[in-house]
C-alpha cells in the first residue's frame, strides 16, 4: 500500500457489495474504490477538496460522491452493516461509553447563514440542521460529536450538534440511534448491557430512561446534586451508586475520540454542511471497524 492507498484488497471486498450502483439513464458512476480513496485521503490530511490529487480523479466527482453518500444514507447503512458482522463475529463489546468532544470550526466552515435550531437526530433524519451544527462555545464557532463507543474504543453510534450544546439532552439521541442488526434471523440489537458516562450525563431523566431499558447506569453523580440531598436532611433520599471500578474503564470514549482526529479535517471542521462533516465521521468509523473485522483470525 503507498500513502495514497488506505483500504487493502480484502477490507474493500467487505464493502464493494454494499456500495449503490447508477440507476437511470445518467452516466455510470466512477470506480468507487478510486472515488472513495479520494474522500479517505482528503479527510485524513485535511486538504482542501480542490487539492485531492489527480490520480483519484476530478476533485469534484470526489466531493459530489460524498456528498451525495452522507445524504441519501449509504455510509450509515455500511456501518451498520460492518456491525452487523462485528456482532456475530464476536467484536462488539457491549459495555459502551458515551461522551462527546468540540472541534473548531474553519473559517472556510463558517460562511453559510444559520438559524437557531434544536439538537436533531442527524441519523434519522439525514437533513441539513438549520444551524449546520455549528455554534459558539468558549473556544469561539465550534462543531461538537457526540459518540457512543463500545468497550474497546470502537464507534457504534455518531451524532453531531453545535458546540455550545449540552451533553445531556442529546443522550437519548445517542442511545436511540444504537442499532446492531442480526446477520442471521433475530431482532436487532439496540440496548447495551452497561453505560458509562460522566457527571455532565448524570439527572433524574438520564438515570430512569437507562433503568426502563434495563441497562446498568454507570455515572458518577455531581457535587450539587450530593449537596442538595444532604440539605434535605432525613429526606433527602438514597444516594445514587455507580460501580467505580467499572467507571476507570470510560476512558475508552476519549482514546475512541483520538483516533478519529487523527484524520485532520475531521479534528478541525472544514466542512460547510453538518451532512458532509458528518459522513466524514461514518466513513472513518468505517475504516475502524474494516480494520478490526480484517484483523479477526
Amino acid at each position: 500500500m503507498t500513502r495514497t492507498e488506505a483500504l487493502t484488497d480484502e477490507q474493500w471486498a467487505l464493502i464493494e457489495p454494499l456500495m449503490p450502483s447508477a440507476t437511470g439513464a445518467g452516466r455510470p458512476f466512477r470506480d468507487h474504490r478510486v472515488v472513495v480513496e479520494g474522500i479517505i485521503y482528503r479527510y485524513r490530511t485535511g486538504i482542501a477538496w480542490r487539492d485531492v490529487p489527480e490520480c483519484f480523479g476530478p476533485w469534484q466527482t470526489i466531493w459530489k460522491r460524498h456528498r451525495r453518500f452522507s445524504g441519501d444514507g449509504t455510509w450509515d447503512a455500511i456501518l451498520t452493516a460492518l456491525l452487523g458482522h462485528a456482532d456475530a463475529a464476536g467484536l462488539i463489546d457491549w459495555e459502551v461509553s458515551v461522551d462527546s468532544t468540540i472541534n473548531r470550526a474553519h473559517q472556510h466552515a463558517t460562511n453559510l447563514t444559520r438559524s437557531t435550531g434544536g439538537p436533531t437526530n442527524y441519523m434519522k433524519q439525514r437533513q441539513e440542521p438549520p444551524d449546520h451544527a455549528i455554534g459558539r462555545s468558549r473556544g469561539g464557532l465550534s462543531t461538537k460529536i457526540h459518540h457512543l463507543c463500545d468497550g474497546n474504543m470502537r464507534p457504534l453510534v455518531i451524532l453531531l450538534g453545535p458546540g455550545q450544546g449540552g451533553d445531556a439532552p442529546m443522550f437519548e439521541h445517542v442511545l436511540a440511534g444504537l442499532y446492531v442488526p442480526r446477520t442471521g434471523r433475530g431482532r436487532p440489537r439496540t440496548t447495551p448491557v452497561r453505560a458509562l458516562a460522566d457527571k455532565a450525563y448524570s439527572s433524574k431523566a438520564i438515570r430512569a430512561l437507562l433503568r426502563r431499558k434495563g441497562v446498568q447506569a454507570v455515572i458518577p453523580e455531581r457535587a450539587d446534586q450530593i449537596a442538595n440531598r444532604t440539605r434535605r436532611g432525613a429526606k433527602r433520599g438514597r444516594p445514587v451508586g455507580y460501580d467505580p471500578e467499572a467507571y476507570k474503564r470510560r476512558n475508552v470514549v476519549e482514546r475512541s475520540f483520538n483516533v478519529f482526529k487523527q484524520w485532520r479535517a475531521l479534528a478541525t471542521r472544514y466542512d460547510k454542511l453538518a451532512l458532509t462533516y458528518r459522513g466524514g465521521v461514518v466513513l472513518r468509523a468505517i475504516t475502524i471497524w474494516l480494520k478490526a473485522l480484517g484483523d479477526t483470525p
